[in-house]
């Protein structure tokens, strides 16, 4: 069992100042933002005193006959190394060929997980010394670690060798120095190489199905699969799973100025920076024709995003003949802070790239945006929701209009101001299904608190008008675009579809939130008629609501007034003779009157 072993004198000394001032290669503590976390999951009891060597094999054998990952057989290997050999911590490093590095991961006996990259430029690491040569290192102390309270520990360092090739190191460390239990550690490294080798073969063997062909990254299908095993082990764990995505800016524009070869260059040179820019546990594929994707698995927010500026800055070191600085926009979302829905977690990741879209045309610069810090409810976010949405649609079948709704039900309404914001922008984003309607509920909204105000009528009643306005037309979200968008007259069917949107309005919108349930009878009565022709109740006179009379004069006003699918806007002249026609038989007199007095004066009002 006894390998061959050589001892590195206090070899730290030599690397900390180099170790320290790189921000890569440096080791990260579980509070910083790049690596850190704690497993919760990985108590220990403490060490049970001396090691028998057969019982020790024998309870690994029996414990990893059924275990297939090697996350799990090092997890296993980790609670025999602390409580059976009496080890501090253990720590597996991976090679990574892409960014020319070993990734650490160590774990201690409390269960903190600390991790680091080490370049294998760094030959004085004694860490890189036994990677390199294959050999064992008994070291005196682990300083080099740079964990402050484990310094001054021994430890030993194994290589993973499997058919002459070195797939990556073993650390453990201990106070006291066991040359036997050092032997037991060696024989069961021996057996994790084993299976790192048998996995990487199985994955070279189904790598074709697996496998984007341009990039060499995960193909769709494979990322989605990957994403759904990471979020159950996160939630059987108690961990968080991040997912950075990323597009590349104007590539249609490249692929039709310089062709599709030029594209498909970028493409992969964005692809290899993002290979070598992650961690061995992360999974990088590809999401779209433009856009890849990373899982990181136990990470959250704040380190995704620190992940993501490091991609950036990567990528943005590159230029290409012909195009110059590759630029890309990055979206990232949590599980489970953002959504614990698979896919409403990709739909807020691919949101929040599409805002980052938009700031970088804005600004130039890529801006990395998060997800978390997103107020939906802005006319960006909404913009990118709609579009990702859109895209979506054709694909999955899933509503904008229903999960804006689902948004609008879940939104918790701190305040006045804040209810009043929700409101608008929701009643701008079905404003947008039309656009020749864009801005609609808001003139509507101001021609009704301006009557309602010349009518000297309470404050509160005034609000409730000025609300009930914005959402008049909020129904319109249950009604198809094909309708709201023909530029003729609607067939009697298609008119049958378009009166329900008052009703759909009223009750699947406003009717479940119990802050808006006084704006109903405006939202359902402001298309009926003085003289009862209207809909949807066929309400006459003084039985329509009187907020839904306002709100009829100010939606009317404006509608004749813009541009229609079916006619240019009329002029204020001719909208206030249709309305004086109108009165006392579509409108109330005496509030139309009032009306036709202000009208002039509202067009003019910013």
């Amino acid at each position: 069992m006894k390998q061959n072993q050589r001892t590195s004198e206090d070899s730290s000394s030599k690397i900390n100042p180099k170790m320290q001032s790189n921000p890569v290669t440096s080791p990260r503590k579980t509070s910083n933002r790049l690596y850190g976390g704690y497993n919760h999951s990985q108590r220990m009891h403490g060490f049970q005193g001396n090691a028998d060597p057969f019982e020790i094999l024998n309870e690994f054998c029996s414990e990893t006959k059924n275990i297939k990952t090697v996350e799990d057989i090092s997890s296993c290997l980790h609670n025999i190394a602390i409580n059976k050999l009496g080890y501090n911590f253990t720590s597996t490093g991976l090679v990574n060929s892409q960014s020319n590095c070993l990734h650490i991961r160590l774990l201690d006996h409390t269960g903190n997980v600390y991790s680091s990259r080490i370049l294998l430029s760094e030959t004085q690491n004694p860490i890189i010394d036994s990677f390199i040569n294959k050999i064992s290192n008994n070291i005196n102390n682990i300083d080099f670690i740079n964990i402050p309270y484990l310094h001054n520990s021994p430890g030993i360092i194994i290589p993973l060798v499997s058919q002459d090739e070195c797939l990556g190191v073993f650390i453990a460390g201990s106070k006291i120095k066991n040359q036997q239990n050092d032997e037991i550690l060696s024989v069961l490294a021996n057996y994790l190489a084993l299976l790192i080798r048998n996995k990487q073969l199985s994955e070279r063997f189904n790598q074709d199905i697996n496998v984007d062909t341009l990039t060499g990254l995960k193909n769709h299908r494979d990322l989605q699969e990957k994403l759904s095993l990471e979020i159950k082990n996160a939630e059987n764990k108690g961990q968080p799973v991040s997912i950075i995505m990323i597009d590349i800016n104007n590539i249609t524009q490249i692929n039709r100025e310089h062709g599709h070869a030029k594209g498909d260059e970028i493409i992969c040179l964005v692809a290899e920076k993002v290979k070598q820019s992650i961690r061995n546990i992360d999974i990088a594929g590809r999401y779209g024709g433009d856009e890849l994707a990373v899982i990181l698995p136990e990470t959250d927010n704040s380190a995704a995003c620190y992940i993501a500026e490091h991609i950036n800055h990567s990528i943005s070191c590159c230029l290409i003949d012909d195009v110059g600085t590759v630029k890309v926009s990055i979206g990232v979302a949590t599980y489970p802070t953002c959504s614990e829905d698979q896919e409403k977690l990709l739909i807020l990741t691919e949101q929040a790239m599409f805002i980052s879209k938009n700031k970088s045309y804005q600004s130039g610069a890529t801006a990395i945006v998060s997800a978390q810090d997103i107020d939906f409810w802005n006319e960006m976010a909404l913009d990118s929701f709609a579009a990702v949405i859109a895209k979506r649609h054709s694909q999955w079948g899933i509503n904008y209009e229903d999960e804006l709704v689902k948004k609008f039900h879940s939104e918790s309404l701190s305040s006045n101001s804040h209810l009043i914001d929700v409101v608008t922008s929701l009643a701008g984003a079905i404003d947008a299904k039309d656009h020749y309607t864009r801005g609609h509920s808001q003139s509507v909204s101001r021609y009704a608190e301006a009557l309602a105000r010349t009518l000297n009528l309470p404050e509160s009643e005034v609000e409730g008008i000025k609300l009930g306005a914005i959402l008049h037309d909020v129904g319109k979200i249950g009604i198809p675009e094909n309708i709201l968008r023909k530029p003729g007259v609607l067939s009697q069917q298609e008119w049958d579809i378009m009166k329900q949107h008052p009703s759909i309005g009223a009750k699947k919108v406003l009717q479940p939130i119990q802050a808006l349930k006084n704006l109903i009878p405006i939202v359902e009565h402001h298309h009926e008629r003085w003289d009862g022709n209207g809909y949807p109740g066929n309400l006459k006179g003084e039985e329509i609501p009187f907020g839904a009379r306002i709100v009829s004069i100010a939606d009317a006003f404006h509608s004749l007034i813009s541009d229609r699918p079916y006619r240019d806007a009329l002029s204020i002249d001719r909208a206030v003779d249709i309305l004086r026609v109108g009165a006392g038989i579509q409108w109330d007199r005496d509030l139309t009157r009032k009306f036709i007095i202000i009208a002039p004066s509202l067009c003019t009002m910013v």
